[in-house]
């Protein structure tokens, strides 16, 4: 069914950069010197929420001691030095915003912490496509919980139900779909296995996506 579409919000991680194979290897590598291995199912429990919960959740499954907030910094400090060296845009993902540019009101809420946001809005040149920018810096409660969405609407002035989110985690879109907004599942090779049954639609890729949008929106 059409809905009156106003607003599209993205998340960034994996949706907007190709970020969750970096986020793998640095943990996987973090995992492995410490005699452990960082499996699937622990990375699917990890993605979308905040950077210190999923820190916690890496310590408690793989039952590692040391600090979750020490792990925290030292994984932050191994990502940024991949960041700065390997991080590309998710195909798509211009050629979408371009689309949607003068449409619809566009908005990241990302699980990342402000720094990463910037980073990633100041190498590609995306600050100027969105007018809310919501991180993980701003919220208590990570994704599933929909805290990160209705801060973003809120901040939107727009009603949830004219909000589309496009997430490529399961725990995003869960977050999305508590929010009241219409979520879109665009899963990569990293979160394919996760649950999407939240979802209202799963698309291929983002020019799907962007397909979709356009197909069902009514204005």
């Amino acid at each position: 069914m059409p809905i009156n579409v106003r607003a599209v919000i993205f998340d960034m991680d994996g949706l907007m950069i190709d970020s969750e194979r970096l986020y793998i290897k640095v943990e996987s590598e973090m995992a492995s010197e410490r005699g452990r291995i960082l499996t699937r199912d622990v990375i699917a429990r990890m993605m979308g929420r905040k950077p210190i919960d999923s820190m916690r959740i890496f310590a408690e499954d793989l039952k590692i001691t040391e600090p979750p907030d020490r792990l925290l910094a030292e994984r932050d400090q191994r990502l940024l030095i991949q960041m700065e060296h390997d991080l590309q845009l998710m195909p798509g993902l211009l050629e979408t915003i371009e689309k949607f540019r003068g449409r619809y009101a566009l908005s990241i809420a990302t699980g990342a912490t402000e720094s990463f946001l910037n980073l990633t809005l100041d190498r590609f040149d995306l600050r100027s496509y969105f007018s809310v920018l919501v991180s993980s810096d701003a919220i208590v409660n990570g994704k599933p919980d929909p805290e990160i969405y209705l801060k973003a609407i809120k901040l939107l002035d727009v009603p949830a139900d004219s909000c589309v989110v496009l997430e490529d985690s399961g725990n995003g879109v869960l977050a999305g779909r508590r929010a009241g907004a219409y979520s879109i599942a665009v899963p990569s090779e990293h979160t394919s296995h996760q649950d999407f049954s939240p979802a209202h639609f799963v698309a291929r890729d983002l020019s799907d996506a962007c397909a979709h949008v356009f197909a069902m929106t009514s204005n």
